[in-house]
């Protein structure tokens, strides 16, 4: 059972809800698995789907984003703009290949450490199922193969963000 896949999962986590349960769930000794590393925002308003694409990339084989409860958003509308971004972003993981569900979306708030241990073993046990990122694959091809040989400009990207190179933005058009 050594050889048992251990799924690496970013939990990107609002500073006032979720990242506060966290800290409830580790305080109180509620035990759940350690595979989601967090990066602690202000708000998940904030998230830029690009971050999303940048950790599948990055070798991430599922990414966890938390926040308040609709409604109870301490910038009002901020988890209501995180939810459509989510949705969209999951069509945008499908069209890639990846299955929506290594992208997840919840909402816990601070009193709520057992939800956020119940959430976090949920994702893990899913991802276990689906296995490691299809994106890993493509980048072990994409590198074997050497990148000029890449089919297409998605997978010289991907492997491009593999080899520590920053991924190039589009210029921005002023009016």
């Amino acid at each position: 059972m050594a050889d048992e896949f251990e799924p690496k999962i970013l939990g990107i986590l609002c500073n006032w809800c979720t990242y506060a349960g966290a800290d409830l769930a580790g305080t109180s000794r509620i035990q759940y698995p350690p595979n989601v590393r967090v990066i602690r925002v202000m708000c998940t308003g904030r998230i830029d789907p690009a971050f999303i694409l940048e950790a599948f990339s990055l070798g991430a084989d599922a990414v966890l984003v938390s926040g308040c409860h609709i409604g109870d958003c301490h910038y009002i509308a901020g988890n209501y703009k995180a939810r459509r971004r989510i949705a969209l972003t999951r069509k945008v993981l499908e069209q890639y290949g990846i299955d929506p569900r290594r992208l997840k979306m919840t909402f816990v708030s601070a009193s709520e450490g057992a939800l956020w241990a119940e959430v976090v073993k949920d994702m893990v046990n899913t991802i276990k199922k689906l296995g490691p990122s299809p994106v890993q694959k493509k980048v072990k091809v994409a590198a074997e193969a050497g990148h000029a040989a890449a089919e297409d400009e998605d997978l010289a990207e991907i492997a491009k963000a593999s080899a520590g190179k920053k991924l190039e933005a589009a210029p921005v058009q002023k009016k």
